[in-house]
C-alpha cells in the first residue's frame, strides 16, 4: 500500500469513526454538566493538538475557540501557557492535565499533576476533562495516521 494514497480511517471504517464521534458527543454532554465551559474545553483540545502535531485538529479547535468567544491574543498564547498571564487558574490546571493526557506513555499522571488538578477542579470537572483528553487524543492519531490536509484559506473579501 503505497504511502501517496494513505487510508483515512474514517472512511475505511466508518462504524469506527462514527462511535468515536459519539464519544465525543457524550463526552461533550459530560462536560456541559459537570459545568465545563467552551472556552476551557476549547484551550485544551487545541493544546493537546498543538502538542501531538495535529494541524487538521488545532484548526477546528482554534475555529470553535473564536466561536466560544477567545481571541486572537489568548489563542496565541495557549503554546506558552506557563509564561503567558493571560489565563486563570482553572484553565492552567486544565492545561497541566492536557500535557499529562497527550504525554501519558512517559510518566501516565504524575501524582503531583492529579493533587494539583484535583485541588483546582472538582472531580466531576476531573472526570469531564479527562474524557475531553482522551477524546481529542484519539480523534489526532485518527487524523495525523491519515495525513489529513490543512490547505491554506481562502481570502475573505478579496
Amino acid at each position: 500500500m503505497p504511502a501517496e494514497h494513505r487510508v483515512h480511517l474514517s472512511r475505511a471504517a466508518r462504524p469506527a469513526y462514527e462511535a468515536l464521534s459519539s464519544l465525543s458527543s457524550t463526552v461533550g454532554t459530560i462536560a456541559d454538566e459537570a459545568g465545563l465551559d467552551a472556552r476551557i474545553r476549547e484551550i485544551v483540545q487545541i493544546h493537546a493538538s498543538q502538542l501531538n502535531g495535529c494541524a487538521y485538529c488545532v484548526r477546528i479547535h482554534v475555529d470553535r475557540a473564536v466561536e466560544a468567544g477567545l481571541d486572537a491574543d489568548v489563542i496565541a498564547q495557549i503554546a506558552t501557557w506557563r509564561e503567558s498571564g493571560v489565563f486563570t487558574e482553572r484553565e492552567r490546571a486544565a492545561l497541566e492535565l492536557a500535557e499529562a493526557f497527550t504525554f501519558i506513555h512517559e510518566d501516565g499522571i504524575p501524582d503531583e499533576v492529579y493533587d494539583h488538578v484535583g485541588g483546582i477542579l472538582s472531580e466531576q470537572e476531573y472526570v469531564a476533562l479527562s474524557w475531553v483528553l482522551v477524546s481529542i487524543n484519539a480523534f489526532n492519531r485518527v487524523v495525523i495516521a491519515g495525513r489529513y490536509p490543512v490547505p491554506p484559506r481562502a481570502a475573505s473579501g478579496q
